[in-house]
């Protein structure tokens, strides 16, 4: 069994700030995190672009998207459908 080593996300962490933040403790690329995720998925048209604009929230992954993360990145997608709550949340005030 593999132990986490990657704290929770914390109180009011948005999904970007989680995601950069598992992603960069695991010493993953953007590059590698998308080939990861098709790999997982058996999608091979997620690039490193859309990596890239989850993490700067300009968009929020859907929840099948979640799920292959938490996969991907070993952490609890209770954590990740959080995050992107709260994201969703700011995004959508004035």
């Amino acid at each position: 069994m593999s132990q986490r080593i990657d704290p929770p996300a914390g109180p009011g962490e948005s999904l970007g700030v989680l995601l950069t933040r598992l992603r960069q403790a695991q010493g993953k690329s953007q590059v590698r995190l998308a080939g990861l995720l098709c790999a997982a998925s058996g999608l091979p048209t997620l690039t490193r672009h859309e990596i890239s604009r989850w993490e700067r929230e300009e968009r929020v992954p859907s929840q099948v998207w979640l799920g292959w993360l938490a996969l991907v990145l070993d952490t609890p997608v209770h954590d990740l459908e959080r995050a992107a709550a709260r994201t969703r949340r700011r995004r959508s005030r004035p």
